[in-house]
């Protein structure tokens, strides 16, 4: 398969490059890496880059930002980094990413597990994770062509400890290569709809 990986250089992007890597053709983007550039936040760039590589087996997004802070303190500019990139910078690659698939293709999402186990200063990222998940639910039943989309939803990554220990007391981190599993069960799997939560 050929696979536009977004985020390819992150921690996450890398566990999934070498995942998938060994069995399929990776183009790697990133805002400022990678094969192609691409800026989830600007709409035009994502159809640049998707027009750049030609048609595509399959889109994976392992990118997204998202702002955190006290809930009564948050600025809109912070509610708004999450929303304009990790959640809408996400529906705006998927909508795109279908005239640049093949029939069959698949498209992969990140959410994570603030969805559904929140934490203090992180309402924003509970907010964009759900809705991400909310957006691969109802677009699974209506993408044409055979097309298929699911999301993959982490648990705080052991490589990103060191920075977000104060806020994950109690979590067991999950390795970004056991995460990057759940990219694979989406690209080569026959699933649609479906929430991969890896904990």
């Amino acid at each position: 398969m050929k696979i536009l990986l977004i985020g390819a250089h992150g921690t996450l992007g890398q566990a999934v490059a070498q995942e998938l890597g060994s069995r399929h053709e990776i183009v790697r983007a990133g805002r400022s890496s990678g094969d192609v550039r691409i800026d989830l936040t600007d709409r035009a760039s994502v159809e640049r880059a998707l027009a750049s590589v030609g048609p595509l087996d399959a889109v994976v997004s392992a990118a997204g930002n998202v702002a955190f802070g006290p809930l009564l303190e948050m600025s809109q500019e912070q509610w708004d980094v999450g929303l304009q990139d990790k959640l809408m910078g996400q529906v705006q690659l998927a909508l795109a990413a279908v005239a640049h698939l093949n029939d069959g293709g698949s498209i992969t999402l990140t959410t994570g597990v603030l969805a559904e186990e929140p934490i203090r200063y992180g309402a924003s990222a509970s907010l964009v994770n759900a809705g991400i998940q909310g957006f691969v639910l109802g677009a699974a039943i209506e993408l044409p062509r055979g097309l298929r989309i699911n999301a993959v939803s982490p648990g705080v990554l052991i490589e990103s400890m060191p920075n977000y220990a104060p806020y994950f007391r109690g979590f067991d981190p999950v390795p970004a290569a056991r995460a990057a599993l759940g990219f694979a069960r989406s690209v080569e799997g026959a699933d649609t709809g479906k929430v991969y939560r890896v904990v």
